[in-house]
């Protein structure tokens, strides 16, 4: 009768010493999963002695902080266009050395020297494998790597021009046709305060034309952020100039009523979008922004010979504060920012720099996924030169 109750409790005793093996084997499985979860940061590095680039260096010669904290390096590999040349480290990595280029254009005028980009892109730059996005004040066009298979180089390359060509003017036809206002403005023969409240609606309207969307900017960050590979980014923003109506300068006349040096500021084209948070949002990825600020304006061409000469016209910049704000996105994502008049050279001294550069690995200590923003900053020991890389990356 005993043996009933004796055998039940062995069974109960059994059964529990399975389930403490299972929950062993579990707990020994999660840690296990736990260790091999290892958050590896890349980081694209370029270095430059002048303007000539860095190639011979070796991962003992690198040094990486994270929010000022000295990291291990786990490998480097030097890359050459998309060939892996070197690689060094006691870990080995799988880097993606695929590129995707997009190109921004927000000018306002078909310039000769867009010509001249699209030809050294596809010439000289252009590899099998390589994507292209064209963003223009209409449309934006995808060519992915299977589209140049189809079609030659120069055949896409002419049907872009042309493309380029037909987006700029018709994006550009509401700007025309302002400036053309402001051009007659300055031949009215109107008392001067009428004159001056004239002018500045002008001038508004044309800042209000182009304005940046904080959400539109994120979104395209986080779209290129998706894309495998290296992301290079060329944005060309041609200089946005506003002849000054000599009326606001002259101090002979009676401004009593407008405040004319307000006004002058208020034609200055606002940033309306966080310039941190953007840095942050281009720089959490391997995307590199070069922005290329177009200084040439090949506008008021009658309006200098015949009349801005004579009255020695100065002209006003609408767009010097969206320059600085690009200008510190591409330092930030570790790009190149330069203002000149020739695009072509420009872009050509940007894509050279993109050519060329070290990728680095580190897994970081007491990682924590808490959201934030991680500040890297890389050093070459004992050696004076310029580096750049991406400033960051968000903790997920």
């Amino acid at each position: 009768m005993r043996s009933g109750p004796l055998r039940k409790t062995k069974f109960n005793s059994l059964l529990l010493l399975i389930l403490a093996s299972f929950l062993n084997l579990a707990l020994f499985a999660q840690k296990i999963s736990h260790d091999v979860s290892v958050i590896n940061i890349e980081v694209p590095v370029k270095v430059f002695k002048g303007d000539k680039f860095v190639d011979g260096l070796t991962i003992a010669d690198f040094e990486v902080y994270e929010d000022g904290k000295l990291q291990k390096i786990e490998a480097v590999y030097l890359i050459k266009k998309t060939k892996i040349e070197k690689e060094e480290g006691k870990r080995r990595f799988s880097p993606r050395t695929s590129r995707n280029y997009v190109f921004v254009f927000e000018i306002q005028e078909y310039l000769p020297e867009i010509e001249k980009v699209l030809a050294y892109f596809f010439n000289e730059v252009f590899l099998k494998g390589d994507t292209l996005i064209v963003v223009t004040p209409v449309k934006t066009y995808h060519f992915k790597s299977e589209a140049f298979q189809i079609l030659p180089l120069q055949k896409i390359s002419d049907q872009l021009k042309e493309k380029l060509r037909k987006d700029i003017i018709i994006g550009n036809s509401e700007y025309n046709s302002l400036i053309k206002d402001i051009e007659e403005l300055f031949s009215f023969d109107v008392e001067a305060d009428i004159k001056k409240l004239m002018y500045m609606d002008l001038a508004r309207k044309l800042k209000d034309l182009k304005q940046l969307d904080q959400k539109k900017v994120f979104e395209f960050a986080d779209f290129l952020k998706k894309a495998e590979g290296q992301k290079h980014v060329f944005i060309f923003y041609q200089k946005e100039l506003v002849p000054i109506l000599p009326e606001l300068e002259d101090s002979s006349l009676d401004s009593s009523s407008i405040d004319t040096s307000s006004l002058l500021l208020e034609l200055s084209k606002e940033i309306s979008f966080d310039i941190e948070k953007t840095k942050q949002a281009f720089s959490d990825s391997s995307i590199t922004v070069n922005s290329l600020f177009i200084s040439k304006i090949g506008m008021f061409k009658d309006l200098e010979v015949r009349r801005m000469q004579p009255m020695r016209v100065k002209m006003f910049d609408q767009s010097n504060e969206i320059f600085n704000a690009f200008r510190e996105v591409a330092f930030a994502s570790g790009g190149l920012a330069e203002s000149s008049s020739n695009a072509a050279a420009s872009f050509q001294k940007a894509v050279d720099a993109s050519e060329n550069y070290y990728l680095l690995y580190y897994s970081p200590q007491s990682y924590k996924a808490d959201g934030n923003f991680r500040y890297i900053k890389v050093k070459v020991k004992n050696a004076n030169y310029r580096i750049t890389h991406r400033a960051g990356y968000f903790a997920n």
